[in-house]
């Protein structure tokens, strides 16, 4: 028979979107539990349906269709630049009384990108290579929502793209569609997963022989302290 486990949590901190916890008296299966459920449960916004109207890349359409599901969908609410919480601005799309979709369950991404108009823009030392269409061709029908094209300024500045590559097109070729984003949570479909929303790790448990730190002096114990990593000593 198992043995019955009674785990315990300490609040460390909370805000309306964050929280920040110790989870003791239990072992890795129940952290890494919690740890899915949050990533399960979390809603997110993601592109669920593709309206293709032209499409001569090498490509065929649910393999873009897959590539862009994977694309993360930002929600920043009014006033503010961080992502925000969409599950209080969208209705999932099997709750909401429209017909088909609206701007309450739903937003439009549309993207038209065709080699031969956007060729001749391009510098001299490109027009020979292939047209590569990113995350940033997507345009949004609400402002407050857009693609996430990087993680950070540094991932930016290491890219060779502008955004999250979708495919490259070459001369004659040319993509054109709409692309739907709902809300979903990621027990439905992994699409819907949130990025990096859950994280845990060993909170360290350390006993000092004091008897040996009383014979250290100030400067052998402050070598110690700054060879133990995370500050963990003070």
């Amino acid at each position: 028979m198992p043995q019955q486990r009674f785990p315990k949590i300490e609040i460390l901190s909370i805000a309306p979107h964050a929280i920040s916890f110790i989870l003791s008296e239990t072992d890795t299966s129940m952290a890494n539990s919690l740890r899915r459920i949050m990533i399960a449960e979390v809603p997110t916004l993601a592109i669920d349906l593709v309206e293709y109207s032209e499409n001569s890349s090498v490509l065929n359409d649910e393999y873009i269709a897959h590539r862009l599901g994977l694309i993360p969908i930002r929600f920043v609410q009014e006033g503010s630049v961080k992502g925000g919480d969409c599950n209080l601005s969208f209705l999932p799309h099997r709750e909401c009384v429209c017909y088909d979709r609206c701007l309450r369950c739903s937003v439009e991404l549309e993207l038209d990108v065709n080699f031969d108009k956007v060729n001749p823009t391009r510098p001299d030392q490109e027009r020979d290579l292939f047209l590569t269409v990113t995350s940033k061709d997507l345009l949004s029908n609400n402002i407050y929502v857009s693609p996430a094209h990087f993680l950070n300024e540094e991932e930016q500045d290491r890219s060779h793209d502008e955004g999250i590559s979708i495919v490259k097109l070459g001369p004659g070729q040319h993509l054109k569609f709409k692309a739907i984003a709902r809300m979903g949570i990621s027990k439905e479909h992994a699409k819907w997963c949130p990025v990096a929303v859950a994280t845990y790790r060993f909170w360290p448990i350390i006993t000092i022989n004091e008897e040996a730190c009383n014979m250290l002096t100030l400067e052998q114990k402050q070598e110690l302290v700054d060879a133990c990593p995370d500050r963990i000593l003070e």
